[in-house]
């Protein structure tokens, strides 16, 4: 568009086909007698245009694409073909009077894209799916964020560049903007900026990064801009994306690699190359930014203290993310308290961890508590299975963990731990069904699934591991493994299946135990535990959690379908959880303007939903930590996992933001006091106890990222998990979620004497709409969170 080839009569100029520029709008304004500039958005297929904005000489420029025009209707929409709410992006579908019959002789294409409307009035309306991406603003208006085929993924985050571009693009100084995600070198896929100055003016890095992050995540940040007189274009005149160059010299990094200078640094850099999985650490680079979390966070505290012999609090990470601040407070550290850990006489009576004493105590309370403490997996195994080189890596990793080994016996009423020899091998028990049809197999498989997992254990007696190798053909199997939650955790699984994986692969071709042998065992640990935490260590812990609880509601008061028996059954289902890649997405970015981990936002988001539910403005919900702060304990099969009961405060209504502050606080606070084990904290307590309902908190939340031990990979099978029927619980609710591709899955475990499937589906889409609500704006009150959907 030349400005100067409009005549001097023209008052108006209506502008579409492209994202309008703002340089566009101020050459028009500047250089002719144009009063008003029309910014026209809609795709062909709904008679061209579909929204429009008018801006005025006085105005200048107005960064958004406006209102719908008459009988027409715009519907910003998720992956589920459901509105998103003010703010949240999505794709735009357009409706009403000018939407196309669809396209000649292309019936498919037609099906596709021209879709029937579901929020139409008329029987018969219809709607375009447009592919862009575009969000409501608090005025009504929309924002237009580009094409859906330029969303990109780095580092698990899905980002919208038009987004980016948008912003960019309205930073002072700049004429012109275009994003590109690049990987210039394999594995380093990066966001890079180009942009065209204004006339005369000298664009700077630092001030563009501190306009984007005032707007933007830090993840949709660009790690390099790149400045260019003009962009290139093709022979049509659009811009051409692929001639835009690699950033070089002339680019200036946004967070430039610098090497770690000095022990301390060089030392961290290599823990997070470690944890991290990645090959060199810069010494201003973001521990969480990197993919760290919570979890990770207490490793690398245990890693602290082996490598350099001090005791960095986890509070530190989270104020000193970066290198660079990390090995500052290091250096300043205090040296390590706690003892280590060494092997204890087995001569002597070994007593239980604190953990497994109280699983004793409910198993001898109640034995028909057990089932909930049960670890079943089942998993498929097709092709040539080497039955003894199978027997001899099961033999093999219980002779390697005492704890595998390991009953326990009541002496003058106290229980302590009793280890069978080493040759006391894995107890397979072996079932053929190959002459079965194939309906009767399959329904032995089930039952056999089912009587394998709810079989009880005896606790006194042992073994508290066990399996069955079930044959259905010559190339397959189903293997059945149980454990009793008093000798293992979900940490230990990833242990399991890493140790499997190394030992099948040897014994099956002849090879020795390729694994190294272990300094300590479980047993260890547990004299260790009873050692250290007693006398100031144990009353410090003591008193924390007390000033923590004291004066807390000892029963959440949720809408139950029935009244709470006086013996809780533990007969429990569960309904799956799935929250969208979107979401998912934007609780990232929650977290990282928040300095909050993933987890502490859902524990946020958790607590509105239970106040709202329950009608209380104090909640307590129970988390499990991995409780694994040594290293030296990390290649263990045991029971280490503690419970953290979290209590969070409501009463005076606040806003997103001040209750992820509040959560970030309490969440740190506990992690720094997770020593205690929680059977202490109840007998600290001392809540009034009751059969129909578990102490101090009735309500768990779990984002799990233990360690997995990668995949379990047997040469010459392939593995499919199978699914056993679950129906016990330990509690009312129990909110359990993973992080996946297309965001965070999981289920929600609830008590069937209490709550109905459909009660329970029905809280996890409040959970869903309260987290979209706290994405949508941060600033608003905690009550005014919505709880329905549309």
């Amino acid at each position: 568009l030349e400005a100067k080839r409009i005549p001097a009569s023209v008052q108006m100029v209506n502008l579409a086909g492209e994202p309008l520029k703002r340089a566009v709008v101020e050459r028009i304004f500047a250089s002719t007698d144009v009063q008003v500039v029309a910014n026209l958005y809609g795709p062909t297929e709904t008679t061209t245009y579909s929204t429009w904005v008018s801006i005025d000489k006085a105005q200048r420029f107005l960064p958004h694409i406006g209102r719908p025009i008459a009988n027409t209707q715009i519907y910003i929409l998720d992956a589920h073909q459901q509105p998103v709410p003010v703010g949240v992006s999505g794709e735009m579908y357009i409706g009403g009077a000018g939407v196309a019959r669809g396209y000649l002789n292309q019936p498919e294409l037609t099906a596709e894209r021209f879709i029937t409307d579901p929020f139409s009035a008329t029987t018969h309306g219809r709607m375009y799916k447009t592919g862009d991406l575009g969000r409501w603003l608090a005025d009504g208006t929309i924002d237009f964020l580009g094409r859906n085929d330029f969303q990109v993924k780095i580092r698990g985050f899905r980002i919208e560049l038009g987004e980016i571009e948008a912003k960019l693009s309205a930073c002072e100084g700049v004429r012109e903007a275009v994003v590109l995600a690049r990987e210039d070198q394999a594995g380093d896929k990066r966001l890079v900026a180009y942009v065209v100055p204004q006339a005369g003016v000298e664009l700077s890095v630092a001030a563009l990064r501190e306009s984007l992050s005032r707007e933007l995540a830090e993840y949709m940040v660009p790690s390099a801009f790149v400045s260019l007189d003009a962009f290139p274009l093709t022979p049509n005149g659009k811009l051409d994306r692929g001639a835009l160059p690699a950033p070089d010299g002339s680019a200036v990094l946004a967070r430039a690699y610098e090497a770690p200078q000095g022990e301390i640094e060089e030392a961290i850099a290599a823990i997070w190359q470690e944890l991290l999985g990645l090959e060199r650490v810069g010494r201003h680079d973001h521990f969480f930014e990197l993919g760290g979390h919570s979890l990770l966070a207490v490793q690398m505290v245990s890693r602290l203290r082996q490598t350099l012999s001090v005791d960095v609090p986890l509070r530190d990470v989270f104020a000193q993310p970066t290198l660079v601040g990390l090995a500052r407070t290091a250096s300043g550290a205090d040296t390590s308290a706690q003892p280590p850990i060494i092997p204890v006489d087995r001569g002597e009576a070994m007593p239980l961890s604190w953990s497994q004493q109280r699983l004793w105590f409910l198993d001898q309370l109640d034995h028909a508590a057990g089932a909930a403490y049960h670890m079943p997996v089942a998993l498929r195994l097709t092709g040539v299975l080497d039955r003894g080189a199978l027997q001899a890596t099961l033999d093999r990793i219980v002779a390697r963990h005492e704890n595998l080994r390991t009953r326990f016996v009541s002496v003058a009423g106290s229980p302590v731990q009793v280890i069978a020899p080493q040759s006391s091998g894995f107890a397979l028990i072996d079932h053929d069904l190959c002459e079965l049809a194939a309906a009767a197999q399959a329904a032995a498989v089930a039952e056999l699934s089912v009587s394998e997992a709810r079989a009880p254990f005896d606790l006194s007696r042992g073994p508290l591991i066990r399996g069955q190798l079930l044959r259905l053909a010559e190339r397959e199997h189903v293997l059945l493994v149980t454990q009793h939650h008093i000798i293992s955790d979900g940490w230990s699984l990833g242990v399991l299946v890493k140790e499997v994986s190394a030992l099948y692969t040897a014994f099956s071709q002849g090879q020795p135990d390729p694994l190294p042998d272990l300094v300590i065992q479980y047993a260890d640990y547990a004299a260790w535990q009873r050692q250290w935490l007693q006398g100031e260590a144990l009353q410090q812990q003591i008193a924390f959690w007390r000033k923590r609880l004291e004066g807390a509601p000892e029963l959440l008061a949720l809408p139950t379908d029935r009244p709470r028996p006086a013996v809780q059954s533990y007969v429990g289902s569960s309904v799956p959880v799935r929250l969208s890649a979107e979401l998912t997405v934007g609780l990232r970015a929650l977290s990282q303007r928040h300095g909050t981990t993933l987890f502490m936002t859902l524990l946020a988001g958790w607590s509105v939903l239970l106040s709202r539910l329950s009608g209380q403005d104090e909640v307590v919900i129970g988390t499990p930590v991995a409780n694994r702060q040594r290293s030296e304990i990390e290649p263990l099969i045991g029971f280490f996992v503690n419970t953290l009961a979290l209590r969070t405060q409501l009463h005076n209504d606040p806003t997103v933001a001040e209750l992820l502050a509040q959560t970030k606080a309490t969440t740190l606070d506990a992690y720094a006091h997770q020593d205690l084990p929680f059977e202490q904290v109840v007998e600290a307590l001392q809540p009034a106890r009751s059969l129909s309902h578990s102490p101090l908190f009735q309500v768990m939340l779990g984002l799990n990222n233990t360690p997995s031990g990668g995949a379990l990979a047997l040469p010459g099978l392939s593995l499919a998990r199978v699914l056993v029927p679950h129906d016990t619980t330990q509690f009312d609710l129990s909110l359990s979620l993973s992080e996946a591709d297309d965001g965070l899955t999981g289920s929600l475990e609830y008590a069937s004497d209490l709550f109905d499937a459909s009660t329970v589906e029905r809280f996890a889409k409040h959970f869903a709409t309260v987290l979209n609500g706290m994405v949508a704006d941060e600033a608003q009150k905690v009550s005014q969170l919505p709880l329905l959907t549309a």
